[in-house]
């Protein structure tokens, strides 16, 4: 069973190293991808590629990752909200949403150190 939903449709996504999905619903775009099948650095790459789509938006980017990204969760600031979610298989599914808080989160920052 997939965790991106069937009417999802397949986009490209500058810089992604996993095929992205759009899902369009009463004026508001969820960008999906799946890394719980890589290791690093694709869950940093993909999450920071598929954050640049949302940021000063309604829109939602939903991860689908074989543990939380406590790394990648290091390296937002206030303008990026996430909540996490465990589903079926040992995976977890984070939301992330841009928040208007007067920082910006160094989007191009895609390793796990420092």
């Amino acid at each position: 069973m997939s965790n991106i939903p069937s009417e999802a449709k397949k986009i490209e996504v500058d810089g992604a190293t996993v095929d992205f999905f759009e899902l369009a619903k009463d004026g508001v775009s969820s960008y999906y991808f799946d890394t719980s099948a890589e290791g690093p650095p694709h869950p940093m790459v993909n999450a920071m590629c598929g954050l640049k789509l949302i940021k000063g938006t309604n829109n939602r980017v939903v991860m689908i990752n074989h543990k939380a990204p406590g790394g990648l969760f290091a390296k937002l600031e206030a303008d990026v909200a996430y909540c996490t979610e465990d589903i079926d298989g040992g995976l977890v599914k984070v939301v992330f949403t841009s928040v208007e808080a007067g920082v910006d989160s160094d989007l191009n920052q895609t390793s796990c150190h420092g």
